[in-house]
């Protein structure tokens, strides 16, 4: 217990900080509602951030290092565009305002993408050598492409529901 009581006390308050607002966003994902483009976009925008900067900090320009987590976005990205396949999408062309069904999948993406990225950036903090290990880079780098590439994904879908819109006002998009 001594070890999990010195992580979690360890670990900065902007980590959980970022916890406490993807809870809450994935809570108000739950209620179908109208909302904006930019709001959609910062989820994608956090991970996206906090994925290169991890990369950059620990591989540098290594190219491989940057392949995976590309590859795994792509991955990801497709798995994103489906999970909204059925979801209600539609725009009022006239004031950009998206409205969109309840997203039942988003809180727990977010829930299982923080736990991953803390667990590899914990062991990553207490083990630094595992950064040279190709096996584990491997894992972290195209899981943690992987999650981000959802967030894209979805993001996308809602972008190509706002495009689709004509301005005689709502039109249904998906």
């Amino acid at each position: 217990m001594n070890l999990l009581q010195q992580l979690l006390w360890q670990t900065p308050i902007w980590v959980w900080v970022l916890l406490a607002f993807l809870v809450w966003r994935g809570i108000a994902a739950m209620r179908p509602g109208q909302t904006s483009l930019r709001k959609l976009a910062i989820v994608p925008a956090l991970f996206s951030a906090w994925g290169i900067w991890s990369i950059s900090h620990r591989y540098g320009g290594s190219p491989l290092a940057w392949g995976e987590w590309l590859a795994g976005i792509c991955a990801g990205a497709a798995v994103g565009w489906l999970l909204l396949r059925r979801a209600t999408l539609s725009v009022d062309a006239s004031t950009g305002t998206l409205w969109r069904s309840a997203d039942y999948s988003l809180l727990p993406l977010l829930l299982v993408t923080f736990v991953i990225k803390y667990g590899f950036e914990t062991a990553l903090a207490v083990a630094p050598g595992l950064s040279s290990n190709a096996g584990f880079s491997a894992a972290y780098l195209l899981l943690s492409g992987g999650f981000t590439g959802i967030f894209i994904g979805k993001y996308c879908r809602y972008l190509a529901a706002s495009r689709r819109a004509t301005p005689s006002g709502m039109q249904p998009a998906g």
